[in-house]
């Protein structure tokens, strides 16, 4: 069969007419079965002599003998396979027409002394026995490629099993190991960045990286640090600075620079830290230690002192962006529950008696149990509901288009919180946001019995709401009645004065989600409840001017008459019993 069976066996090696690869040793020929069993087979098929004419024919027994022996995908039943078989039938026409001999590209023709000559010496038998030599080296060759192949594997084996004992032998060197791996791999994507795509070698580099977190996982706990004391960083947690943090929270940190950097003490602080633990305390893991109490809270308490951006927070305290954002929202979320209770309530009989009093002694107007203001808070603009956010004073006053919400307070005479309502749209005026609060509702049940909270011009004149004169034409009893109100009225505007001046996060447009501004806003308000009960001042560095937002409301024809009555005598009092004004 000669060359004809070469081209079978090119033919079996190479399939491109399937879209195949070419099969490189000793992956190929290893998948071979038994293979003596299969030399046996092909060999004694080709031990009876065979005529020239029948070679092509020998050609197509070898290639069905190798279908059949061999588990080539490309030789499966599933693949098309008779343009071979079409191939060889071509070539023993071709070779029919010239007395049984192939003519073509891979042979010359041969002669007719040539021909003749083989059949004087017996042309049968040994072009017989030629095939039959050829078919035995290239069924050698298999075998001896076959076994190569086996040999590799069985070293491989050998010494994969040999450094595996190895490694479980030595368990305190698994992590060094899979370093020393990962920086290899490292090393070797680094050179071959160029020609790999971008997806693999992210890929391969993810797998890298989760081999080392599993390695460092399971390693025991000897290799962690843990039995000396010293335990390690974890390999998939970022190295960052916590210097600053360290020297705030040491206890030879100046009081006044720890006053400075969180607006309060470090005695208010602890007491802060200790209410809050129950509600936020988070267990270690064996991934990594949680974040203690103290810097939980100094992360939240210094976001909204400073109004700095969140990844300026996050080089602070050597934390990341994203868990200095969860923290801030949890402790707001903390106070809002714990602390809010505790601090901002409204004050009972005996506390509002004492309230009245003070308030008296200060303007001279009796019966007054609070003070009242509404500010705005900047904000960006909302996804939703632009127009109801859109704050006009605000717009035509900075000259550009500003949006904000409103916080709506009650303070007592020393400036702390008894009554708040936050979150309503800044297009609302003073009138609108007060209907909308709790304290309406309270009100309007008779809770504000015999007691006055004092407002300005943009609230209604109520049952429970003592407002000043703001028509033409005043009289002096009537200028007399609004100095003296304005003085309980400062209460309240110097509460928030302080309150912005602590809380800088409330001076700009805040990158807070619309939907988590009023927890941050409560929890201002409670914090500053806190300093003004334990006494922290704020210095004149901090302060901050609040610009007058109520709007006169167009069509204020609600007023009470008793009210109006009372005032008008509070007034006269005023005026002629001596309390005194600047106005005379």
């Amino acid at each position: 069969m000669g060359q004809l069976a070469q081209l079978a066996v090119k033919l079996l090696i190479s399939p491109r007419s399937h879209g195949q690869t070419r099969f490189q040793p000793p992956h190929t020929f290893g998948i071979y079965k038994n293979s003596h069993h299969h030399f046996s087979t092909i060999t004694s098929k080709f031990q009876r002599p065979s005529s020239p004419s029948s070679s092509s024919s020998t050609a197509l027994l070898l290639l069905q003998l190798m279908m059949e022996s061999t588990d080539f995908p490309f030789l499966n039943h599933e693949f098309d396979y008779t343009h071979l078989l079409n191939l060889f039938q071509d070539a023993e026409n071709l070779g029919g027409a010239g007395g049984g001999n192939f003519s073509g590209p891979f042979k010359r023709q041969r002669t007719s002394e040539e021909t003749s000559e083989d059949d004087e010496v017996g042309g049968d038998s040994f072009e017989a026995a030629a095939d039959g030599s050829t078919l035995r080296e290239v069924l050698a060759s298999f075998m001896l490629i076959e076994e190569k192949a086996r040999e590799d594997n069985e070293k491989w084996a050998f010494d994969f099993q040999e450094e595996k004992s190895l490694f479980d032998l030595n368990p305190r060197k698994r992590a060094p190991s899979i370093n020393d791996y990962y920086q290899t791999q490292l090393d070797s994507y680094c050179i071959d960045q160029l020609s790999e795509s971008p997806a693999r070698r992210s890929a391969s580099l993810a797998a890298a990286g989760a081999t080392m977190v599993v390695s460092a996982d399971n390693s025991p706990k000897g290799d962690r640090g843990e039995r000396s004391g010293n335990p390690t960083r974890r390999l998939w947690v970022k190295d960052r600075s916590k210097d600053w943090w360290e020297q705030v929270n040491s206890p030879n940190f100046p009081d006044s620079e720890f006053k400075r950097a969180f607006r309060m003490s470090r005695a208010t602080f602890n007491l802060i830290c200790d209410e809050l633990d129950p509600a936020i305390t988070k267990k270690n893991t064996t991934l990594r230690e949680a974040i203690p109490v103290h810097q939980r809270v100094a992360v939240c308490i210094w976001r909204l002192a400073t109004g700095e951006p969140l990844r300026l927070v996050s080089k602070k305290f050597g934390l990341g962006i994203s868990t200095c954002h969860k923290l801030v929202l949890e402790v707001c979320n903390a106070i809002r529950d714990i602390l809010l209770p505790k601090f901002v309530q409204w004050p009972g009989d005996d506390r509002l008696n004492l309230i009245k009093s003070e308030f008296e002694a200060l303007s001279g107007i009796p019966n007054i149990g609070g003070s009242m203001y509404t500010t705005h808070i900047p904000i960006i603009a909302p996804k939703s509901g632009v127009s109801a956010y859109y704050n006009k004073r605000h717009t035509e006053r900075n000259q550009k288009t500003s949006y904000s919400v409103t916080v709506q307070g009650v303070m007592d005479h020393r400036g702390v919180f008894t009554d708040v309502s936050i979150g309503w749209p800044g297009s609302y005026s003073d009138d609108q946001v007060l209907e909308r609060s709790t304290l309406f509702k309270k009100a309007s049940s008779g809770l504000l019995q015999d007691t006055f909270v004092a407002g300005n011009t943009g609230y209604p004149l109520m049952d429970w709401v003592l407002v000043p004169y703001s028509h033409k034409n005043l009289t002096w009893t009537q200028h007399a009645f609004n100095e003296k109100l304005e003085e309980a009225l400062n209460v309240s505007k110097e509460a928030f004065c302080r309150l912005k001046g602590r809380w800088a996060c409330l001076q700009k447009r805040t990158e807070v989600k619309l939907q988590d501004l009023p927890v941050i806003l409560g929890a201002c308000c409670v914090l500053h409840n806190v300093c003004e009960i334990k006494g922290e001042e704020v210095g004149p560095e901090l302060r901050f001017e609040v610009l007058d937002d109520e709007v006169i409301p167009e069509n204020s024809i609600r007023g009470s008459p008793r009210t109006a009555q009372a005032r008008d005598q509070i007034a006269h009092n005023i005026f002629h019993h001596g309390h005194g004004t600047a106005f005379l």
